[in-house]
């Protein structure tokens, strides 16, 4: 569901719910900021528009399980409200392992606004009486060694988050693995995924007409965000990982020959093929061969030197040249 539905969908829910009486669709509309951008101003807007997006917004909420009461006679309007002992949630009940599920779920996000969300929402829970556990410091065998974590070191995580959220195109300097200095992309952004420890941004590049996946630590200076509406229609399913995956190789079907020094570039260790000890303090590894496999050998830079084939070869040869003279 696309997010400006989505907190559409919010809001009118939370009109229904915390209002003490029926509220026709003349008071929705003129209290729901969504419904007067989508149908035009509030005197002399689209009411054909505003009635289809309401109809099928009430029709989206009921299949959603929100109760709404239809009230007629209402200064000869037809009202709305969803009585909140009608849609009341039943009682939350957490087993052990439920409760210690979600309590390492909450401490995933090591980024400051996040954290706090998670927090509050564990707070809510134990007020409400719910089996939240608290680690004990003092416990060597508590779960803390298996907590999961999610790295955000990148400055440029947060805004792209936002924009992601509130559907705002954003402008930033970009520099890819083979490029000397970095080019401004202005772009409409979808959604972020973290894979192998990177994040990375799906969205609609503007000047290249074009889907496009961009690594944030690649992402150089400020991101800036942009005014004005997205020009490209945001698809229902983004493949950040898979677009990775292809680009990098893992759906390769040809194999190539490195020499890695012993010890390091346990990422390509982890997809080898095959292993050999080579001499020296390094082996020899074969690995899979795909579009991006060049930009990715960049990256290990002294420690992996490609033996095959030619063409492999050349690229990383290519793209460190490229890096050097920057």
């Amino acid at each position: 569901m696309a997010i400006a539905k989505a907190e559409r969908l919010m809001n009118l829910a939370l009109c229904l719910l915390g209002t003490r009486r029926p509220l026709t669709k003349r008071e929705l509309r003129g209290s729901i900021e969504a419904y007067l951008e989508a149908a035009g101003t509030a005197s002399g807007g689209n009411d054909d528009a505003f009635n289809r997006m309401f109809e099928r917004d009430k029709d989206d909420l009921r299949e959603l399980g929100l109760v709404i009461e239809t009230v007629e006679g209402i200064d000869g309007e037809i009202g709305y409200l969803a009585r909140r002992d009608s849609n009341r949630l039943p009682p939350i009940t957490l087993d052990a392992e439920e409760a210690a599920a979600l309590g390492l779920a909450a401490k995933v996000w090591q980024q400051a606004r996040l954290a706090g969300a998670a927090s509050g929402a564990l707070q809510k829970l134990r007020a409400a009486g719910m089996p939240v556990a608290e680690e004990d410091p003092y416990d060597s065998q508590a779960h803390s060694a298996l907590e999961p974590h999610i790295p955000v070191h990148e400055a440029a995580f947060e805004p792209l988050m936002l924009a992601c959220r509130d559907r705002r195109p954003v402008v930033f300097d970009y520099r890819k693995a083979n490029a000397a200095r970095p080019e401004q992309r202005q772009v409409e952004p979808w959604a972020l995924e973290c894979w192998r420890g990177q994040w990375y941004l799906a969205g609609w590049d503007r000047e290249r007409a074009a889907e496009r996946v961009f690594r944030l630590s690649r992402i150089c200076g400020r991101v800036r965000l942009r005014g004005g509406a997205y020009t490209a229609e945001v698809p229902d399913h983004v493949t950040v990982r898979e677009t990775v995956e292809r680009w990098s190789g893992e759906t390769a079907t040809a194999t190539a020959r490195i020499r890695l020094r012993s010890g390091h570039g346990y990422p390509l260790r982890a997809k080898a093929l095959s292993t050999t000890p080579d001499g020296d303090g390094w082996d020899e590894l074969e690995i899979p061969y795909g579009h991006g496999l060049d930009a990715w050998l960049v990256e290990f830079g002294p420690d992996v030197v490609v033996l095959a084939p030619d063409e492999l070869r050349a690229d990383v040869v290519d793209r460190l040249r490229a890096v050097a003279k920057g």
